[in-house]
């Protein structure tokens, strides 16, 4: 069985025709999302590429609980955000600018002024957001970026600039916190720098300049992980992966690192 994962492109209005190196888009198309499909034993964990040229939906995803309590099994979504390139003026948008109440955002998010309650923070390659479940949030024009996430497809669309999409009204702001966005889960991240990204509770993810330290080592221990090289090709026992790719390793042990490389490991337990 190959190290290096299945890969799905997902077309998009909203996506670009020209993405960063070594992605091609087929011509005539615009790709939103690159998706790195799951081994079934990291099934709880789900690796992307997402590229902008238009704003994203306004969304909010619910938790494990909440989906647990609705019946829907463990179907929660926290996710996390490593920019990678940015045009002039790109930003994202997390949380609030001040408390808002239920009733207040569903209003704002029924006539459109709910992105101008949002706090859209610039960004430049190296930015890193953390987004917990019911963080309102929406990716804005000109980014690209790796999505790490817990695999569930359940999305709140609270706003959608018109498009002709369903929305989710009712359900999002049932989940939605109307809250300011904690700045202490930003970090900016250095190219050339060992980095943890997070650890827990639901996944750990880590920048690695060259090989890991004893102490990232120690944590991921001799677990599977999921391998991302950002710089340079890595290699997962005798096979070759590159950027663009997404490999799993049965252990840190088996991996020869590239210059930079993403590592990201499962903790919660399988749905």
């Amino acid at each position: 069985m190959s190290a290096a994962l299945p890969t799905r492109e997902v077309a998009k209005p909203w996506g670009m025709d020209v993405l960063p190196a070594p992605f091609v888009a087929p011509p005539g198309e615009r790709i939103g999302e690159i998706w790195f499909e799951p081994p079934e034993d990291f099934s709880q964990l789900l690796v992307k590429y997402i590229f902008t040229s238009e704003k994203l939906s306004v969304q909010v995803h619910p938790s494990d609980a909440q989906t647990l309590a609705a019946g829907l099994g463990r179907q929660g979504k926290e996710e996390c955000w490593l920019v990678i390139a940015a045009e002039p003026g790109a930003a994202l948008g997390i949380g609030f600018s001040d408390t808002i109440a239920p009733a207040a955002m569903r209003a704002a998010a029924a006539d459109g002024s709910i992105e101008n309650l949002m706090v859209w923070h610039a960004v430049a390659p190296g930015d890193f957001f953390y987004i917990p479940a019911n963080t309102v949030h929406a990716i804005g024009a000109g980014v690209s970026l790796i999505e790490v996430q817990q695999n569930s497809d359940i999305t709140y669309r609270l706003y959608d600039y018109g498009r002709p999409r369903e929305l989710h009204l009712e359900a999002g702001i049932r989940v939605a916190q109307g809250a300011r966005y904690p700045m202490a889960l930003h970090k900016r991240v250095a190219d050339d720098a060992n980095a943890m990204l997070v650890e827990g509770p639901l996944f750990r993810l880590d920048q690695i300049a060259g090989a890991p330290d004893a102490e990232t080592a120690a944590r991921y221990g001799n677990r599977g992980v999921l391998v991302i090289p950002r710089q340079g090709d890595a290699r997962i026992g005798s096979e070759t992966i590159s950027v663009g790719d997404c490999g799993r390793a049965k252990s840190l042990a088996e991996v020869a690192f590239s210059e930079l490389t993403l590592i990201a490991q499962p903790l919660q337990v399988l749905r």
